[in-house]
Protein backbone atom coordinates (compact mmCIF):
# COMPACT_ATOMS: atom_id res chain seq x y z
CA UNK A 1 0.00 0.00 0.00
CA UNK A 2 1.24 4.10 -0.62
CA UNK A 3 -0.04 7.12 1.25
CA UNK A 4 -1.71 8.20 -2.16
CA UNK A 5 -5.16 8.56 -1.58
CA UNK A 6 -7.34 5.79 -2.12
CA UNK A 7 -10.41 8.51 -3.68
CA UNK A 8 -8.72 10.87 -6.23
CA UNK A 9 -11.26 14.21 -6.46
CA UNK A 10 -11.04 17.02 -9.19
CA UNK A 11 -13.49 19.24 -8.97
CA UNK A 12 -13.76 21.98 -12.61
CA UNK A 13 -16.50 23.91 -14.08
CA UNK A 14 -19.34 22.40 -12.08
CA UNK A 15 -17.89 18.59 -12.85
CA UNK A 16 -16.86 16.67 -10.03
CA UNK A 17 -14.66 13.62 -10.95
CA UNK A 18 -14.40 10.98 -8.31
CA UNK A 19 -11.77 8.24 -9.11
CA UNK A 20 -11.58 4.91 -7.39
CA UNK A 21 -7.57 4.92 -6.60
CA UNK A 22 -6.75 1.65 -3.97
CA UNK A 23 -4.52 -0.75 -4.44
CA UNK A 24 -4.69 -3.19 -5.88
CA UNK A 25 -7.65 -3.30 -8.45
CA UNK A 26 -9.57 -0.75 -6.84
CA UNK A 27 -11.03 -2.71 -4.24
CA UNK A 28 -13.04 -1.69 -1.24
CA UNK A 29 -12.29 -1.65 2.42
CA UNK A 30 -14.66 -0.24 4.89
CA UNK A 31 -12.65 3.00 5.08
CA UNK A 32 -13.40 3.58 1.31
CA UNK A 33 -16.72 2.81 1.23
CA UNK A 34 -17.64 5.21 4.32
CA UNK A 35 -15.15 7.78 2.24
CA UNK A 36 -17.13 7.57 -1.04
CA UNK A 37 -20.59 7.72 0.78
CA UNK A 38 -19.28 11.02 2.08
CA UNK A 39 -17.89 12.29 -1.62
CA UNK A 40 -21.57 11.74 -2.61
CA UNK A 41 -22.96 13.04 0.20
CA UNK A 42 -20.72 16.61 0.07
CA UNK A 43 -21.33 16.44 -3.87
CA UNK A 44 -25.32 17.53 -2.62
CA UNK A 45 -24.20 19.94 -0.17
CA UNK A 46 -21.62 22.08 -2.57
CA UNK A 47 -23.81 24.13 -5.19
CA UNK A 48 -20.44 24.36 -7.37
CA UNK A 49 -21.09 20.43 -8.14
CA UNK A 50 -23.27 20.20 -10.72
CA UNK A 51 -22.39 16.66 -12.01
CA UNK A 52 -20.45 13.78 -10.58
CA UNK A 53 -18.21 11.42 -13.11
CA UNK A 54 -17.01 8.30 -10.68
CA UNK A 55 -14.22 6.58 -12.61
CA UNK A 56 -11.57 4.01 -11.65
CA UNK A 57 -7.78 4.30 -11.64
CA UNK A 58 -5.60 1.69 -13.95
CA UNK A 59 -7.59 -0.84 -16.09
CA UNK A 60 -9.79 -1.78 -13.42
CA UNK A 61 -13.09 -0.02 -12.38
CA UNK A 62 -12.90 -2.06 -9.36
CA UNK A 63 -12.99 -5.26 -7.99
CA UNK A 64 -15.49 -5.54 -5.13
CA UNK A 65 -15.34 -5.71 -1.85
CA UNK A 66 -11.67 -6.57 -0.29
CA UNK A 67 -12.17 -9.98 0.78
CA UNK A 68 -9.24 -9.72 3.31
CA UNK A 69 -11.16 -8.01 5.57
CA UNK A 70 -13.13 -10.97 6.52
CA UNK A 71 -12.22 -14.02 7.71
CA UNK A 72 -12.29 -17.54 6.88
CA UNK A 73 -16.06 -17.26 6.57
CA UNK A 74 -18.78 -16.67 9.38
CA UNK A 75 -16.49 -14.93 11.49
CA UNK A 76 -18.32 -11.24 10.86
CA UNK A 77 -21.42 -9.95 10.52
CA UNK A 78 -22.40 -9.26 6.94
CA UNK A 79 -25.49 -7.84 7.47
CA UNK A 80 -23.80 -5.20 10.28
CA UNK A 81 -21.00 -4.32 7.35
CA UNK A 82 -23.90 -3.87 4.37
CA UNK A 83 -25.49 -1.50 6.88
CA UNK A 84 -22.48 0.22 7.77
CA UNK A 85 -20.78 0.39 4.14
CA UNK A 86 -22.91 -0.10 0.67
CA UNK A 87 -25.97 0.44 2.01
CA UNK A 88 -25.90 3.98 2.93
CA UNK A 89 -23.55 4.74 -0.17
CA UNK A 90 -26.52 3.19 -2.70
CA UNK A 91 -29.10 5.09 -1.13
CA UNK A 92 -26.70 8.35 -0.64
CA UNK A 93 -25.92 8.24 -4.62
CA UNK A 94 -29.53 7.79 -5.90
CA UNK A 95 -30.23 10.78 -3.21
CA UNK A 96 -28.06 12.85 -4.86
CA UNK A 97 -29.94 15.09 -6.93
CA UNK A 98 -27.30 15.83 -9.57
CA UNK A 99 -26.18 13.11 -12.56
CA UNK A 100 -23.86 10.99 -11.84
CA UNK A 101 -21.86 9.15 -14.79
CA UNK A 102 -20.29 6.04 -14.08
CA UNK A 103 -17.44 5.84 -16.53
CA UNK A 104 -16.46 2.26 -16.46
CA UNK A 105 -12.75 1.83 -17.65
CA UNK A 106 -12.16 -2.27 -16.88
CA UNK A 107 -13.98 -4.72 -14.82
CA UNK A 108 -16.40 -3.86 -12.60
CA UNK A 109 -17.43 -6.56 -10.01
CA UNK A 110 -19.36 -7.65 -6.56
CA UNK A 111 -20.43 -4.67 -4.82
CA UNK A 112 -18.96 -1.82 -7.62
CA UNK A 113 -20.81 -3.74 -10.11
CA UNK A 114 -23.91 -2.35 -7.76
CA UNK A 115 -22.33 1.37 -7.59
CA UNK A 116 -21.96 1.68 -11.53
CA UNK A 117 -25.44 0.20 -11.49
CA UNK A 118 -26.25 3.10 -8.73
CA UNK A 119 -25.05 5.56 -11.60
CA UNK A 120 -27.42 7.46 -13.22
CA UNK A 121 -25.85 6.93 -16.59
CA UNK A 122 -23.00 4.23 -16.98
CA UNK A 123 -20.43 5.17 -20.47
CA UNK A 124 -18.04 2.43 -20.42
CA UNK A 125 -14.77 1.58 -22.63
CA UNK A 126 -14.96 -0.88 -25.11
CA UNK A 127 -12.63 -3.52 -22.66
CA UNK A 128 -14.88 -3.33 -19.86
CA UNK A 129 -16.97 -6.24 -18.08
CA UNK A 130 -19.70 -6.38 -15.74
CA UNK A 131 -19.22 -9.76 -13.17
CA UNK A 132 -21.91 -10.34 -10.55
CA UNK A 133 -19.23 -11.91 -8.59
CA UNK A 134 -21.05 -12.78 -5.30
CA UNK A 135 -21.34 -16.52 -6.22
CA UNK A 136 -17.62 -16.95 -7.01
CA UNK A 137 -17.33 -17.03 -3.21
CA UNK A 138 -20.56 -18.45 -2.05
CA UNK A 139 -22.66 -15.49 -1.20
CA UNK A 140 -26.00 -13.47 -2.55
CA UNK A 141 -26.08 -10.64 -4.33
CA UNK A 142 -25.95 -7.32 -2.45
CA UNK A 143 -25.10 -3.81 -3.01
CA UNK A 144 -28.41 -3.46 -5.06
CA UNK A 145 -27.62 -5.57 -7.42
CA UNK A 146 -30.69 -7.85 -6.92
CA UNK A 147 -32.57 -4.95 -7.22
CA UNK A 148 -30.95 -2.82 -10.25
CA UNK A 149 -29.77 -5.57 -12.65
CA UNK A 150 -32.96 -7.10 -13.46
CA UNK A 151 -34.35 -3.42 -13.73
CA UNK A 152 -32.24 -2.61 -16.82
CA UNK A 153 -31.32 -5.99 -18.22
CA UNK A 154 -34.66 -8.19 -17.37
CA UNK A 155 -34.85 -10.55 -14.74
CA UNK A 156 -33.87 -13.96 -16.79
CA UNK A 157 -30.70 -12.58 -18.42
CA UNK A 158 -29.90 -11.65 -14.70
CA UNK A 159 -30.57 -14.68 -13.03
CA UNK A 160 -28.39 -15.99 -15.71
CA UNK A 161 -25.39 -13.63 -14.98
CA UNK A 162 -25.84 -14.11 -11.38
CA UNK A 163 -26.05 -18.13 -10.98
CA UNK A 164 -23.16 -18.78 -13.60
CA UNK A 165 -21.18 -15.75 -13.02
CA UNK A 166 -19.93 -14.88 -16.29
CA UNK A 167 -18.82 -11.47 -17.43
CA UNK A 168 -21.01 -9.52 -19.48
CA UNK A 169 -18.98 -7.68 -22.54
CA UNK A 170 -19.48 -3.87 -23.17
CA UNK A 171 -21.17 -4.32 -26.27
CA UNK A 172 -23.60 -7.01 -24.30
CA UNK A 173 -24.30 -4.26 -21.76
CA UNK A 174 -25.27 -1.81 -24.35
CA UNK A 175 -27.54 -3.97 -26.41
CA UNK A 176 -28.95 -4.36 -23.11
CA UNK A 177 -29.42 -0.94 -22.05
CA UNK A 178 -26.77 -1.83 -19.07
CA UNK A 179 -25.14 0.82 -20.19
CA UNK A 180 -25.80 4.31 -22.19
CA UNK A 181 -22.45 4.33 -24.62
CA UNK A 182 -19.28 2.16 -25.47
CA UNK A 183 -16.17 4.02 -26.76
CA UNK A 184 -12.51 3.09 -27.35
CA UNK A 185 -10.97 2.68 -24.07
CA UNK A 186 -8.41 5.39 -24.49
CA UNK A 187 -11.11 7.67 -25.60
CA UNK A 188 -13.12 7.51 -22.03
CA UNK A 189 -11.67 9.80 -20.04
CA UNK A 190 -12.33 12.76 -22.50
CA UNK A 191 -16.29 11.26 -23.56
CA UNK A 192 -17.10 10.99 -19.73
CA UNK A 193 -16.06 14.53 -19.33
CA UNK A 194 -17.80 16.30 -22.41
CA UNK A 195 -20.69 14.21 -21.20
CA UNK A 196 -20.52 15.82 -18.24
CA UNK A 197 -19.36 19.35 -19.12
CA UNK A 198 -22.68 18.89 -21.15
CA UNK A 199 -25.09 18.05 -18.46
CA UNK A 200 -23.24 20.72 -16.31
CA UNK A 201 -24.68 23.63 -18.51
CA UNK A 202 -27.90 22.16 -18.39
CA UNK A 203 -31.19 22.63 -16.00
CA UNK A 204 -29.26 20.57 -13.00
CA UNK A 205 -32.20 21.02 -10.06
CA UNK A 206 -35.09 19.73 -12.72
CA UNK A 207 -33.08 17.04 -13.40
CA UNK A 208 -32.80 16.26 -9.92
CA UNK A 209 -36.61 16.81 -9.96
CA UNK A 210 -37.07 13.74 -12.42
CA UNK A 211 -34.33 11.82 -10.57
CA UNK A 212 -36.70 12.04 -7.57
CA UNK A 213 -39.39 10.72 -10.31
CA UNK A 214 -37.27 8.05 -10.85
CA UNK A 215 -36.74 6.88 -7.56
CA UNK A 216 -40.66 6.96 -6.47
CA UNK A 217 -41.78 5.38 -9.77
CA UNK A 218 -38.83 2.58 -10.55
CA UNK A 219 -37.33 2.40 -6.74
CA UNK A 220 -39.51 2.65 -4.53
CA UNK A 221 -38.55 -0.25 -2.35
CA UNK A 222 -34.84 0.62 -2.68
CA UNK A 223 -34.17 0.68 0.73
CA UNK A 224 -36.30 -2.30 2.01
CA UNK A 225 -34.65 -4.33 -0.85
CA UNK A 226 -30.93 -2.91 0.59
CA UNK A 227 -31.88 -4.45 4.16
CA UNK A 228 -33.58 -7.47 2.82
CA UNK A 229 -30.00 -8.47 0.72
CA UNK A 230 -28.35 -7.66 4.18
CA UNK A 231 -30.48 -10.15 5.51
CA UNK A 232 -29.96 -13.09 3.23
CA UNK A 233 -26.12 -12.18 2.82
CA UNK A 234 -25.75 -12.64 6.79
CA UNK A 235 -27.66 -16.02 6.23
CA UNK A 236 -24.73 -17.13 3.18
CA UNK A 237 -21.97 -15.73 5.18
CA UNK A 238 -22.35 -18.43 7.47
CA UNK A 239 -22.90 -21.65 5.29
CA UNK A 240 -20.45 -24.36 3.79
CA UNK A 241 -20.44 -22.88 0.50
CA UNK A 242 -19.25 -19.27 1.53
CA UNK A 243 -16.64 -21.04 3.68
CA UNK A 244 -15.50 -23.02 0.15
CA UNK A 245 -15.69 -19.82 -1.90
CA UNK A 246 -12.77 -18.14 0.09
CA UNK A 247 -10.78 -20.93 0.33
CA UNK A 248 -10.98 -21.80 -3.21
CA UNK A 249 -10.22 -17.79 -3.91
CA UNK A 250 -7.50 -18.06 -1.35
CA UNK A 251 -5.99 -20.68 -2.78
CA UNK A 252 -6.65 -19.86 -6.24
CA UNK A 253 -8.58 -23.01 -6.99
CA UNK A 254 -11.67 -24.44 -8.66
CA UNK A 255 -14.89 -24.06 -5.64
CA UNK A 256 -16.53 -27.57 -5.06
CA UNK A 257 -19.93 -27.18 -3.83
CA UNK A 258 -21.46 -30.22 -4.57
Amino acid sequence: MTDEPTLLTDLKDGMLTITLNRPKANAFDTAMSKALTKEFRNAGRNEAVRVVVLTGAGKLFSAGQDVSEFGEGGERSFREHLLATYNPMIIEMRKLEKPIIGAINGAAAGASLGIALACDLRIAADSARFVVGFLGIGLAPDSAVSLMLPTLIGLARAAEFVFTNEPITAQQALEWGLVNRVVPAEELGAAAAAWAAQLARGPVHAMGLAKRDFNKAILPHLEAVLDYEAHNQEIAGKLPEHREGIAAFREKREAQYG
